[in-house]
């Protein structure tokens, strides 16, 4: 098993050289006062460090151990707590944070590639600054000053640790039907009582106190999803100098036993009457906590690259130095008994598939994130009223379309080392299971289709849509003159405008067919992706050519002749999609339920 590497040298490829980010913090004034080119390559360079050195190390060994739970207490696997100092003392915690409660102020374009290090390191302990970071953005847009000064700084500071509880029991996608209460206590105060279960880092020993977001009904709230609210209830009571007082009445019953990251606690939560806050107003929670939920969407997505980009290092090197048979070309090292695997074109296949996904999706989690900075950040209203539009629309891709080609590329590198790939010790097996919670939970990719399809595209008749379409009909007209482009951008063409006549397609049968949406999207989800990734790559083109020519390390040449690839193999797969799409929900809605 390859020892994780940052991927230091394509980050900086696609910060610098295909979006310009450092021009579009200039424009930032919020942002252009807390980072610029110098400070955000010094932070990689660290992040680097600490992912590769401190955080990877502990992987399979953390997978091995996992979580400890005893008499309500749970003890983290052997080197967590380590760690979780080392990054608390860098500072990390509060890389993106408001800087007015101690963060650090960097834009998310910067905190992305720091977020895929950390996961593709080690994803079951990247989930605690995470969830924290989260937490905490959810409290920064939506509480009142008080919670604020009182929570943010120890939780960009990384001494309180974060927590997100919303799934109950019998109420999973469904939050309208949540259970737990919260009754006014006449001091501003409120008492929850329920169970939350699936709370990713709800109990812990890396931190002296946890800050739970809890989605819970007041008595008079109304039925469905605009009765919920969201209350901040820590582990910890935290009295009015800041220090702790007593155990508040929230305790975690169980961890879960998991297919993977098992180095995270997944806990079941018991509110017996906890003490907690009012996060915004009453029975606006849900919008609260998507304020954090686009931000953990799309850190999801990542996870999913960062996955795939573990698996892939692993594969690369082990199809290098794994010798077997001979290349269909004859004996390409005579002298051996044999050549590596990276002669034969099956494993080519795998490891260009894998490259062309993980390069494409850090590419396009970047682009989410420069939309999420110009909708934080933007002083301009028009500016960042198109990019809400833009996040809105592309969040669901982002989350699912990138771990579903995560979990391909995790199978595809255990799949290069053949059998070994399916033992521990070579790290493969553990890269599948891990990355598979990917696609279930902050949403199912199933949701996540649901939602890009019925609310954001057929639901805005296409408006929403029509921002994408606009930015990458743009780039295909700016460079329309470019010969070195032409190969690249007439499949983009055609791909985007089959993605376009699917979508008015669609948006057409909903009218008077129910289950239209819901029969399309998946597959429109997938389509949306490999072109979304089509137009990335089209753009990774656009800066690396120019340098291809004179590239004697091989990154700009491997840079355009993975896009070639890409356009090549990967891309054709939308007319399949688009035909799918097309039929309609008649052969999917027909069967009875005895026929199954």
């Amino acid at each position: 098993m390859a020892d994780y590497q940052a991927p230091l040298r394509d980050m900086r490829f696609v910060l610098n050289e295909v979006f310009d980010a450092p021009t579009l913090w200039a424009s930032l004034p919020k942002v252009a006062e807390n980072v610029d080119p110098d400070t955000a390559d010094a932070i990689l360079e660290e992040a680097g460090k600490i992912t590769s050195g401190v955080l990877a190390p502990l992987n399979r060994e953390g997978d091995e151990q996992g979580c400890k739970w005893n008499d309500g207490e749970v003890s983290t696997p052997e080197g967590f707590r380590e760690a979780y100092q080392t990054i608390v003392e860098g500072g990390w915690n509060g890389l993106g944070g408001n800087p007015e409660f101690g963060g650090m102020g960097m834009p998310k374009t910067l905190v992305a590639q720091f977020e895929e290090m950390m996961q593709a390191a080690n994803m079951a302990f990247g989930l605690a600054p995470m969830l924290t970071a989260g937490a905490s953005l959810a409290l920064d847009a939506h509480g009142s000053q008080e919670l604020k000064e009182k929570y943010l700084p120890n939780m960009y500071a990384g001494v309180w640790s974060g927590a997100m509880d919303l799934t109950e029991p019998h109420a999973g996608t469904d939050l309208g039907i949540i259970r737990t209460k919260a009754e006014p206590n006449g001091d501003g105060s409120f008492s929850l009582t329920g169970t939350k279960i699936f709370i990713t880092w709800g109990e812990h020993d890396m931190a002296e106190n946890i800050i739970h977001l809890v989605l819970a009904k007041l008595p008079d709230a109304p039925k469905g999803p605009k009765g919920i609210s969201l209350f901040l209830v820590p582990k910890f009571q935290v009295n009015d100098d800041g220090s702790l007082g007593e155990r508040n009445s929230v305790s975690c019953g169980s961890i879960e036993k998991k297919m993977g990251i098992k180095g995270s606690a997944t806990c079941v939560m018991n509110f017996d009457g906890a003490r907690g806050w009012l996060v915004g107003e009453e029975n606006k929670g849900l919008a609260a906590m998507f304020t954090m939920m686009n931000y953990e969407r799309l850190g999801v997505g990542i996870q999913g690259i960062g996955a795939a980009e573990a698996s892939l290092q692993s594969a690369r090197e082990y199809a290098m130095e794994r010798i077997q048979s001979r290349a269909p070309t004859g004996a390409q090292q005579p002298e051996k008994a044999a050549d590596p695997i990276l002669v034969h074109p099956d494993v080519r296949r795998m490891l260009l598939t894998m490259k062309g996904y993980v390069e494409g999706g850090r590419a396009f989690s970047t682009y989410v994130a420069q939309w999420l900075d110009i909708s934080k950040f933007s002083d301009d209203d028009e500016r960042r009223k198109h990019a809400e539009g833009m996040v809105a629309l592309l969040t669901p891709v982002a989350k699912a379309f990138l771990t579903d080609r995560g979990l391909d590329a995790c199978i595809m590198g255990q799949q290069v080392f053949g059998g070994h790939g399916f033992i521990r010790e070579w790290g493969q097996e553990q890269l599948v299971r891990d990355c598979r919670i990917t696609q279930i939970y902050e949403g199912t990719n199933g949701i996540q289709a649901l939602d890009l399809m019925g609310r954001k595209v057929v639901g805005s008749q296409g408006k929403l849509y029509e921002l994408f379409a606009e930015d990458v009909a743009a780039f295909i007209e700016e460079n329309s003159n470019d010969e070195t482009m032409r190969p690249y951008l007439e499949p983009l063409a055609a791909a985007f405008e089959r993605l376009s006549d699917v979508t008015e397609h669609v948006i057409r049968q909903a009218g008077d067919n129910p289950d239209a949406v819901g029969a399309a999207s998946v597959d429109y989800l997938d389509l949306f992706g490999l072109t979304a990734l089509g137009y990335m790559w089209a753009k990774m083109v656009k800066a690396a050519a120019p340098k291809a020519e004179t590239d004697t390390s091989g990154f700009y040449t491997g840079k355009v002749k993975t896009a070639r690839f890409y356009f090549d193999r990967l891309l054709p797969k939308t007319v399949a999609l688009a035909e799918g799409i097309r039929s309609g929900s008649g052969s999917m809605m027909a069967l009875t339920a005895e026929e199954f």
